[in-house]
């Protein structure tokens, strides 16, 4: 378990790491404030809309970096741009006077149309340029004939470039807080915990008994969770970084980003987990021939080895990574290496976590060695395609006007979307008060998704978040009334404590940032009235904003998350069918003359892919309010999660066996062609059950199946479904008994395939014992891939019996039924 030493360090580095971003936020803030209540009167006639400047700091320094302000300058002149020149001409030929609620409005919906409409706009720019459209037009409606057509929205212009003043200035003082460090700190972090978790499992292999394995395993799991969030924030900080280069080009030692490197490792270490945590793994583990000894000598060298290879990469701050190993350690590695060597196959399923353990060992150990050194002609070509890569990403960052402006038909829908619940929000915001109604479409405008969110979620947290901040600042100005600086400090703790909330898992980034805002637009402004009336006024504006903007969301988006995590279930197991039809070691593909590693290479992506979106989809279920709904089964499907991801890795570890079985026999000969035959036996179990799964899936309701079976008056035939060559669900038959005996089979083949396959000449050790690790990690492999289709079976049985606990549940009769239905 972790220690107390590492928890206070992780306390510690939070406890920093919020200091530090409420300190910068609330000097952006304060740098706002004293420009506009203390600077010379012709930059305050300029700023004349102070609070959009407050919300221009919060937009932009929220945890950033100074790339992130750097690029948060581009994209608020990007922003301006688009939303400044159509306003002056829109006010020029309508005119402020002629202007209605529902003018105003439709006026706002219609800009904020072709804001949200173009694919290649950064997401902050959207915000920035909704924001600046709301306060434009509402604010030009509501002084009406006292409007000026060109200097009112050069006025909101000049209110967006003091608050992106305003952030430079606080990320430069009192010293650049730089992305690059960032990313090399989070690095090393990462390389420790790398290293840390390697030693955790080697120790665990090594282990006498079965409760210090399991100390180390646990340990080893609480450090692979630190890890999932230290790459987290490199993959958000490198980003970043793109647009430190220019100013700071003699830093450039800091650019040498090694997360790819270590982002390798994590697919062997998770390998070695499932190795050590195989329950079929007895300690301590003895070798079937050989010296137990001098192999945990041979881990524990090549483990220093592997180690001392990730943290000089890491700390290597010039350009030429580590392309060698040093020679005082070449004897040892190599010796290390050769304990590991192994002639001699598994006798027994019980030791293939045991091979398996050296297979991703070894494979580590490859992975973390350096890349050869390549020609200049290569170094020419990668340098081509890294110029045009990064082309591309600016592109795609908004940084080209030409594809900013491009639009994708996929983009109308959530363009009108954004359109209409600005324009409701403005509208009803209005008609409740003129004065203050562009409070309602503000918070709709600056919390903009680029993606679906939970709708319900989101907007409680919003709310929550608005309440509490607006109360902080009636408070801060009951207390310090006639201390305008003192109100401004008062800004420092709570902008730590929002940033707490922001990393929180109960308000997250949108709560924590309307919390702010909530009590920046008081404490950081005078002459507005009563704090307490203008609390109230912008909690109801922003509850009118809130409610458009779910009504608008249930409109367009009725379906609930739970019904999309189903049928993502479905498409996710339907991949997954494919991907294991995939597995098999025929050399070539005849369709396309591809490797079959590389075709399941490609088949494991994109299950991946599939995977990751279903653990979107139940996120976002577990959060979604239930109303008259079914609850949504949590547990269940966070147990289906666990055993697909796990299938995602396994599916890869059988793609690294294959590739390397095809490069050492190339020859088809009699005793491959036994082994593909088991292949194909264990493909057909795990490939019928899943596909009847995907049906079982598909079923919105027994009762529903059953009526329309009635309707069309069609027959099953159950009894054809429990036949051993018709079962759709083989795995069911399957017990330990018989899939010993399908994995004893395998091994006997892979030994009559060693023995046919002797190599000859100074490393036929090597590449047998590589031989031997490869079709033992092939078995494990196979062996897991059934044992997790039990698992998933069982999960598919639960969560059909929660949708229909009227009935007994029996997967091969659905599946006929099904079949019947639509064959």
């Amino acid at each position: 378990m972790p220690t107390v030493n590492d928890r206070s360090n992780r306390s510690q580095a939070v406890w920093l790491s919020c200091l530090a971003s409420g300190f910068r936020a609330a000097l952006a803030c304060t740098i706002v404030g004293l420009l506009t209540l203390y600077g010379p009167p012709s930059l305050r006639r300029q700023v004349a809309f102070p609070a959009f400047s407050y919300v221009t700091v919060i937009l932009i320094v929220t945890d950033a970096t100074l790339g992130d302000t750097l690029q948060g300058c581009w994209l608020a002149l990007y922003a301006t741009i688009q939303t400044v020149g159509p306003a002056i001409l829109s006010l020029w030929l309508i005119g402020p006077a002629r202007f209605t609620s529902s003018t105003t409005a439709l006026a706002v919906a219609l800009a904020a149309y072709v804001v949200a409409l173009p694919e290649g706009t950064h997401l902050i720019a959207k915000r920035i340029a909704l924001g600046q459209i709301v306060i434009t037009y509402v604010i030009g409606f509501i002084n009406g004939e006292h409007t000026e057509a060109v200097f009112h929205p050069m006025h909101v212009a000049a209110s967006t470039a003091v608050g992106v003043l305003a952030c430079v200035l606080a990320l430069l003082l009192p010293y650049p807080r730089l992305a690059c460090r960032e990313v090399k700190q989070n690095s090393k972090q990462l390389a420790e915990n790398v290293s840390e978790r390697l030693k955790l499992y080697v120790k665990a292999f090594c282990a006498e008994d079965n409760t210090s394995a399991l100390a180390s395993i646990s340990q080893a799991k609480s450090l692979a969770i630190g890890a999932t969030k230290l790459f987290q924030n490199i993959k958000r900080y490198q980003e970043s970084m793109k647009w430190e280069r220019l100013p700071f080009r003699f830093l450039r030692s800091y650019y040498m980003n090694p997360v790819e490197k270590l982002q390798d490792l994590e697919i062997p270490l998770r390998g070695m987990e499932m190795a050590v945590s195989n329950s079929t793994l007895s300690y301590p583990v003895r070798l079937l021939n050989g010296d137990d000894q001098l192999l945990k000598e041979g881990l524990h060298g090549l483990e220093e080895h592997v180690c001392s290879i990730i943290m000089k990469q890491v700390n290597n701050c010039d350009n030429n990574p580590v392309s060698t190993v040093p020679e005082s350690n070449a004897e040892s590695v190599t010796k290390s290496l050769q304990t590991l060597q192994t002639s001699q196959l598994p006798t027994t399923t019980q030791d293939l976590p045991f091979y398996f353990f050296l297979f991703c060992m070894k494979l580590l150990h490859s992975k973390s060695l350096p890349k050869p050194t390549t020609s200049p002609t290569t170094t020419h070509v990668k340098d081509h395609v890294l110029v045009k890569k990064n082309n591309d990403e600016k592109l795609q960052n908004g940084l080209s006007f030409n594809w900013a402006m491009k639009v994708n038909t996929k983009r109308l829908v959530p363009a009108f979307k954004c359109s209409l619940s600005l324009g409701l929000a403005v509208l009803f915001g209005l008609l409740y008060s003129k004065e203050n109604g562009f409070w309602s479409g503000l918070p709709v405008a600056i919390s903009l998704a680029s993606a679906r969110e939970a709708t319900f979620k989101v907007a409680n947290v919003k709310a929550q978040g608005t309440v509490i901040g607006t109360v902080y600042g009636v408070l801060g100005c009951f207390l310090f009334e006639r201390f305008l600086p003192i109100r401004f400090l008062s800004l420092l703790p709570w902008f730590v404590f929002t940033s707490f909330l922001r990393r929180s898992r109960m308000y997250g980034p949108a709560g924590g940032i309307s919390a702010v805002i909530g009590a920046v637009l008081i404490l950081g402004r005078k002459n507005f009235g009563p704090p307490s009336e203008f609390a109230i006024a912008r909690i109801v504006e922003t509850f009118i904003g809130l409610s458009c903007s779910i009504m608008v969301d249930l409109m367009f988006q009725p379906t609930r998350a739970s019904t999309l995590a189903k049928a993502q279930l479905s498409k996710t197991l339907g991949t997954l069918h494919d991907c294991v039809d995939s597995m098999s070691l025929d050399h070539r593909d005849n369709n396309n003359n591809h490797n079959q590693a590389d075709n399941l290479v490609e088949n494991q992506k994109r299950l991946k892919m599939h995977v990751n979106e279903l653990g979107r989809f139940i996120g976002e279920a577990e959060v979604e309010p239930n109303f008259w709904f079914l609850p949504f089964h949590s547990a269940c499907y966070s147990k289906l999660l666990v055993s697909l991801t796990k299938m995602v890795d396994l599916l890869l570890f059988s793609a690294h066996s294959v590739r390397f079985l095809e490069q050492q026999s190339p020859n088809k000969i009699e005793a491959s062609s036994k082994i593909d035959s088991d292949i194909e036996l264990v493909k057909d179990i795990v490939g019928s059950s899943i596909k009847c799964f995907e049906e079982v899936t598909m079923v919105k309701s027994l009762a529903i199946l059953e009526k329309e079976l009635e309707k069309k008056n069609i027959s099953y035939d159950v009894e054809l479904g429990k036949s051993s060559s018709t079962n759709p669900n083989k795995v069911s038959d399957l017990d330990e008994n018989a899939m010993e005996k399908i994995m004893s089979c395998y091994l006997q083949h892979s030994k009559e395939e060693i023995v046919g396959s002797k190599i000859q000449g100074g490393d036929g050790d090597e590449k047998e014992s590589q031989l031997v690790l490869s079709l033992s990690a092939l078995g494990f492999c196979m062996q897991s891939l059934i044992r997790e289709t039990k698992q998933i079976e069982e999960g598919i049985k639960e969560l059909v019996q929660w949708e229909n606990p009227s009935s007994n549940i029996n997967l091969v009769e659905i599946s006929c039924k099904v079949h019947a239905l639509y064959n």
